[in-house]
């Protein structure tokens, strides 16, 4: 068998590497930066092995303490791009030596830092008459800032539609293939305009690199509007913008001969009752909710829970919180400061709505939390809180639109809600993972397990070599304890 191998352990003072025993730093004055990405994980824990036991200080977090970066097999223009971007990330620029691995190699050989030469160095004033350089991209969402407006919509759009395909066929593998590729190009910092700009990058195989070259060089690609003039893509996507309908479910009528609302409506013993209420308010469900709305339905919800349970807290999540100004349906996280005085609330809170007659339709999933570590470390994105799954009757004000026609003052319309209950000690994941996005959150929790050996839900971060659970007051320390840089909301939309 082979033995188990050491995991390094995060959240350290200034970010350097330690284990069970502190090694002697012999040259304080070196602060050495292992970037990854051409080095992969093993090799870099080796060389890390390696210069800890020659005395050297190695950090495992970019920061404004490093002193040298080293890299290796990486071109110079990769190298200027990476340096770029991480220097973005951080509040004071650091300016650390960019070097090659030959530097690393020949100071552990000397059993001290070389003096730098040109010949080690990989910073060089790039020509300026060339192409777009290639920009270094992490591999890893919850790396990078993807921010809500980008440069790249239209190949985006046109990954997504290919994912969404993928994802009505049941091949999951290649909806996650387009999805992150999709992602990558939101979070670059400019517009692809050449095929070379996706050189190095993460996640672009061939068949997502032929798309956005037939993209660039036609402005349309011929798979992705055959896809989305296809009778079964419109149908599925209708379908699964049914409230309370999955993809399989769709794919069973679409199976059955099934191509309209109106063909749903003439079967209604297909239907569960939650489709049935979906299928009922579908025309406003399927319009887009503004913000303004939102937070009318926070000032609604916020007085009542107020006064079943004063001093309870009630928090906007899901696109909303990440900046966007529309979305179909609305996210809310309740917790109180004193662990367990939430329990019980959410049917007080639901009794009270109804009374007010602003609940069309409300399903109760009861908590089940008596197994936290289970929790933990199940693989299920479906966390176990309190919730309920809502259609709310949101009154209108006088002249409001839908769907560009004035309403009268009388008038309201259905919106989707979700209600969340969480005790305060897990508050801190369940809004990170309330918040999303959907593929920021599934790749958080992929760094988390492959590269730090952690399980990360919306319950917990938790320790299966040491069988402990994290402590955290906020979303800081999450990010923190997985050695990331801290990503604000509107930074998470991958």
């Amino acid at each position: 068998m082979l033995p188990k191998r050491r995991r390094v352990r995060v959240g350290c003072p200034g970010g350097a590497v330690t284990s069970s025993t502190s090694p002697l730093v012999l040259f304080p004055g070196v602060a050495i930066y292992l970037a990854e990405p051409r080095m992969g994980r093993s090799r870099r824990a080796f060389l890390t092995r390696l210069a800890l036991s020659k005395g050297f200080r190695v950090l495992e977090v970019y920061s404004s303490e490093v002193t040298h970066v080293v890299m290796e097999q990486t071109s110079v223009k990769e190298a200027i791009c990476w340096q770029k971007h991480m220097a973005a990330t951080l509040p004071c620029c650091p300016h650390p030596a960019l070097l090659d691995i030959s530097w690393f190699t020949e100071s552990m050989a000397a059993g001290q830092p070389v003096p730098v030469e040109d010949r080690h160095r990989l910073e060089v004033v790039e020509p300026r008459n060339e192409p777009p350089s290639p920009v270094w991209v992490s591999i890893y969402a919850c790396q990078r800032p993807t921010p809500l407006t980008h440069h790249n919509t239209i190949l985006s759009e046109a990954l997504e539609t290919l994912a969404e395909a993928a994802g009505f066929e049941g091949s999951e593998g290649r909806l996650l293939s387009f999805r992150r590729a999709a992602s990558v190009l939101r979070a670059l910092p400019c517009p692809v305009t050449s095929l070379s700009q996706l050189q190095g990058l993460p996640h672009f195989g061939e068949h997502s690199s032929r798309v956005v070259q037939e993209l660039l060089e036609h402005g349309t690609c011929e798979e992705v509007e055959r896809i989305r003039c296809s009778e079964r893509y419109q149908t599925m996507k209708l379908f699964t913008q049914i409230f309370g309908v999955g993809v399989k479910t769709a794919n069973h009528w679409y199976q059955e001969g099934l191509r309209t609302l109106d063909d749903l409506r003439g079967q209604p013993q297909k239907l569960t009752k939650q489709q049935k209420a979906g299928l009922q308010h579908h025309q406003d469900l399927s319009t887009p909710v503004g913000r303004p709305d939102a937070e009318v339905l926070q000032q609604l919800i916020e007085a009542v829970v107020g006064q079943v349970l004063p001093g309870a807290t009630v928090t906007l999540t899901g696109g909303f919180r990440r900046g966007k100004l529309q979305g179909h349906d609305v996210d809310f996280l309740i917790t109180h400061p004193e662990e367990g005085q939430e329990a019980g609330l959410l049917p007080k809170v639901m009794c009270h709505l109804q009374s007010q007659g602003l609940i069309l339709y409300h399903q109760h999933q009861a908590s089940c939390l008596e197994t936290p570590t289970y929790l933990v470390q199940r693989s299920h994105t479906m966390d176990a809180f309190e919730r309920s799954f809502c259609i709310f009757r949101l009154p209108q004000p006088s002249g409001a639109a839908l769907g560009g026609v004035l309403k009268p003052c009388s008038a309201w319309k259905a919106v989707r809600v979700d209600l969340v209950v969480a005790p305060i000690s897990q508050f801190p994941f369940a809004l990170l993972g309330w918040t999303g996005s959907q593929l920021f959150e599934r790749e958080l929790r992929r760094f988390s397990r492959k590269e730090k050996g952690l399980c990360l839900n919306s319950h917990g971060l938790f320790d299966p070599e040491q069988k402990t659970f994290f402590h955290v007051v906020s979303e800081e320390d999450i990010f923190r304890h997985l050695g990331l840089k801290y990503l604000p909301p509107e930074q998470r939309n991958a």
